[in-house]
């Protein structure tokens, strides 16, 4: 599938960083991660880190994917309010949902800060606004629901609003205490730096066009012929895994983001450069950068094929980049970089972790959604304690044996 069109910010800041071998002969391999974006990596990372060799195949570049497209805000708020999830699967795998992603963000920190290498990670504030004055009750109903599981939130009227941000003339917003922003590409290549450095061993541009399973394991073929027999696969292959498992269990959506030529240096662009989204849907979301750019994404449209998203970047980017002006009149926003990229939602907005019965030996690790990086840290977290073998309390919420349970 083609994931990414444009010109991907990440990448053009970062270049290649580092390169990786191609897999030229026959393996035996204990663990093999099918994937080498963020959710490949901090698997990777996850597992190495307790003790197991592993491998990462990647079909494209490192990172390369939907990995350098990623806006990476880091969110606990789930697409779905928790108002409503609690409606979808309950009120204890709701609110422990919300509480595991809040887990993440400072898990994120901890793993970022062990790392020797920066990648623009930075603890922040988010604000989530009312688009318009009829979605305000359901605002302040989701803020009590997340102030009373111990959230740290501030509920800001009209008045409040207006003082930190002038250009939102709306009627209120949550502001959430608990968020941080990363440059996904960077991390994933410093994860797996660090992960090669304790033995794992990583490869790019070999694609898996044949999986067979049986009893001892799973048999990988290569574009290239050659054959990689391992005792455990992990897919880490984002949207694209939908191909492998027979049940339809995502939408695929087009998005668009643009990022500014950098602003003119100041401590602040906006209120403690918080992250920003809002109540609708599609919704629009923004967030600085290091380098003092604004990024502005959204725009989103039912994806259809790679054409047709790609055909309509160039009206999307102009709609974006004309939001973030009436936003933010004193900044002089000029677009820099341009992009586009399909990604996935569920029915619940969770994502799926764990193993299907039609793939033995096999776990999947697929974070959809708008905060695809939480949810690979939590599934990176209790895939590693499947394969160690132990118990882990929040596997069942994000199985897919839930799919039967509605």
């Amino acid at each position: 599938m083609d994931l990414l069109s444009g010109q991907p910010h990440w990448f053009y800041k970062n270049g290649a960083m580092h390169a990786y071998p191609a897999l030229t002969e026959n393996l035996t391999a204990e663990i093999v991660i099918m994937g080498g974006g963020i959710t490949g990596a901090l698997l990777a990372w996850h597992l190495t880190q307790a003790g197991f060799p592993v491998v990462v195949l990647e079909k494209r570049h490192i990172g390369m994917g939907s990995t350098s497209g990623s806006t990476a805000l880091l969110q606990y708020e789930i697409d779905t309010m928790l108002t409503d999830l609690i409606g979808l699967v309950g009120e204890k795998n709701a609110v422990r949902s919300y509480l595991l992603c809040i887990e993440a963000i400072h898990k994120a920190r901890e793993i970022v800060g062990s790392l020797q290498v920066k990648t623009g990670f930075s603890l922040m504030k988010s604000v989530y606004y009312a688009s318009k004055k009829d979605d305000l009750p359901l605002l302040e109903k989701e803020y009590e629901a997340r102030r009373k599981i111990g959230i740290d939130v501030e509920w800001w009227d009209q008045a409040t609003l207006r003082s930190h941000f002038p250009g939102i003339r709306k009627s209120g917003a949550i502001l959430s205490h608990d968020a941080a922003q990363v440059d996904a590409y960077a991390l994933a290549h410093a994860l797996l730096q660090e992960c090669i450095q304790k033995g794992a061993r990583v490869y790019d541009t070999v694609e898996i066009t044949d999986i067979r399973h049986d009893r001892a394991g799973v048999t990988l073929i290569l574009d290239n012929g050659n054959i990689v027999k391992t005792k455990k696969l992990i897919v880490a292959a984002g949207y694209e895994s939908q191909k492998l498992i027979s049940h339809n269990f995502v939408r695929l959506h087009s998005s668009y983001a643009i990022v500014s030529k950098p602003m003119p240096e100041r401590k602040e662009l906006w209120y403690e450069n918080a992250l920003l989204w809002e109540s609708a849907r599609p919704y629009l979301y923004l967030r600085t950068t290091e380098d003092h750019r604004v990024l502005i994404g959204g725009k989103d449209e039912m994806f259809q094929s790679a054409v047709k998203r790609d055909k309509l970047l160039n009206r999307k980017s102009r709609e974006l980049e004309k939001n973030a002006r009436s936003m933010f009149p004193d900044l002089p926003f000029v677009t820099d970089y341009t992009w586009c990229g399909t990604f996935a939602e569920t029915e619940d907005g969770l994502p799926f972790i764990g193993g299907v019965k039609e793939h033995p030996n096999t776990l999947f690790a697929l974070g959809f959604g708008g905060n695809g990086i939480l949810f690979s840290i939590i599934a990176a977290g209790i895939i590693t304690d499947l394969i160690a073998g132990k118990k882990n309390k929040d596997a069942a919420i994000f199985s897919f044996e839930r799919l039967g349970k509605r």
